[in-house]
Order: structure tokens, then sequence, then C-alpha cells
């Protein structure tokens, strides 16, 4: 569990941006499978997380079509929030960070961290606006 001093800003960089932090499996069960569309970020306090992964899902964010619903979880602190997000994409192994963009409660669209690190957050950015543009 990281103290909650250390996590504060990685956790308003994305609740700045509009993602609502979720913190109970009920929160994120009730997230997932409203109508629509809803962005999940697996937030995390490595450096992939900072240089990639939350500068895409915000700039993935100013594209025509954009999810219903961004929420966000933070690895290593809501540890039932994330544990209830990861059940909800399967088959996909558990990582983070990581993305996962629900329709209608149904998982159309994943990013595991092999796609994030070392990955400029520009082409995250784009895996993330071609899967809006298909589902959203």
């Amino acid at each position: 569990m990281y103290p909650a001093e250390l996590v504060k800003p990685m956790r308003d960089d994305l609740a700045s941006a509009g993602f609502e932090e979720l913190y109970t499996a009920e929160a994120v069960e009730n997230a997932i499978k409203q109508q629509g569309t809803t962005l999940v970020v697996v937030n995390s306090v490595c450096g992939c997380a900072a240089a990639n992964a939350r500068p895409a899902a915000k700039m993935s964010l100013r594209n025509e079509k954009t999810p219903d619903h961004t929420v966000t979880v933070f690895a290593g602190v809501d540890t039932e929030a994330v544990n209830a997000a990861r059940n909800l994409m399967v088959p996909f192994p558990p990582s983070s960070p990581s993305m996962a963009l629900f329709k209608d409660g149904e998982l159309v669209h994943m990013i595991e961290r092999h796609h994030i690190e070392g990955r400029p957050a520009e082409m995250i950015a784009e895996n993330l606006v071609l899967a809006y543009n298909d589902f959203c």
C-alpha cells in the first residue's frame, strides 16, 4: 500500500481531467455496467504511468468521439476496486498501468502494460482514439 500523500498528485492528474476515482468493487461494477462506453484506467506509481499512460488517456479525450464515462482505479492503493476492474478485464492478465474500454458492460478494447511501456503517449492515445471511433 502506498502512502496517500505519495499518490495524491498521480490521482489528481487524472481526476483533474474529469476521471472519476473509484474505490470499491461496487463502484467499479456500477460504473462499467452503465449504458454506453466507459474507459477504465488502472493508474500506477510507475514511470510508464507518468510518462505514457496518464498523458495518453488525457490526450485521447481530445478526439471528437470519446467515452461516455471515464473512471480510474489505483493499483497498490485501491485493492478492492482494482481487483474488481481486473476481474472484468479477463482474459487479460492483471497489469498496471492498463486501460480498458467497455461498451454496455462488455470489454471491447484493452491496452496492457506491455502496450504502454516504451511507447510514446501519442501512440497510445492514437490506439485509444481508434477504439473510440469504433465503439463510441
